[in-house]
């Protein structure tokens, strides 16, 4: 499933945060990848366990937390800390999966389920820049305005097209579901949804309570937590 996740930040918020990273010193993105993604990476990323960073990221889980349609979609059981990067002109990134396994900044494991890109430059800012997605249904192009996520399965082969003018600024970072299927997860949210719209126009009916019993089975079915 890959899913436009609107206001994830608040424009006041989003705002707040981009003037921190305009201010922000920038290594090179290459710097965080393996060879196979040094060949068609050229960007600039904040250091991964700098101080600034984990402020920043910590804001992010933060607005995260709250807002009930990711929670619906991606499941989250465990979510990598969120890393921040910047395309200039020319900057892009080539085709290419993201890894099976992100190790966090205490030692642990995140198996990457659901990759996720937040949006800090507004569409108008640059051009060029677009986040293209490749899955069973065709080839998808994203630019999101500003504070709002798209949210893909990491198993997507995906690419950022070159910047042609501006700054594309991004959050970015992966999630490890309590449901690792795409499929599953994807029948979860379309459940999960219809059974919201269904309760705000005719409340608790004994349909919809059946609805909602079967979302919750079928999750206790399918989770690992």
């Amino acid at each position: 499933m890959m899913l436009h996740v609107p206001g994830v930040l608040s424009a006041g918020e989003a705002i707040a945060l981009r003037r921190r990273l305009d201010a922000a010193d920038w290594i090179d993105g290459r710097e965080t990848v393996g060879p196979q993604g040094a060949q068609v990476k050229r960007n600039h990323q904040l250091p991964e366990h700098g101080p600034l960073g984990r402020e920043l990221g910590a804001i992010v889980l933060r607005a995260l937390e709250r807002h009930p349609m990711f929670f619906a979609a991606a499941l989250p059981l465990r979510i990598a800390t969120p890393l921040f990067n910047r395309y200039e002109v020319g900057g892009h990134y080539g085709p290419h999966v993201d890894g099976a396994v992100r190790r966090t900044p205490e030692g642990g494991h995140v198996r990457t389920d659901v990759s996720c890109t937040l949006f800090l430059a507004a569409p108008e800012e640059y051009e060029g820049g677009e986040l293209v997605v490749a899955d069973t249904y065709g080839t998808h192009e994203a630019r999101l305005p500003m504070g709002d996520l798209l949210l893909y399965p990491s198993t997507s082969v995906h690419h950022v097209q070159p910047v042609t003018h501006g700054s594309r600024v991004a959050c970015f970072f992966w999630v490890q579901s309590m449901v690792r299927d795409d499929a599953r997860r994807t029948m979860l949210f379309e459940l999960d949804q219809d059974v919201q719209r269904l309760r705000a126009r005719l409340g608790d009916c004994e349909e919809v309570v059946r609805l909602s019993g079967l979302y919750h089975n079928l999750l206790r079915q399918w989770a690992e937590v």
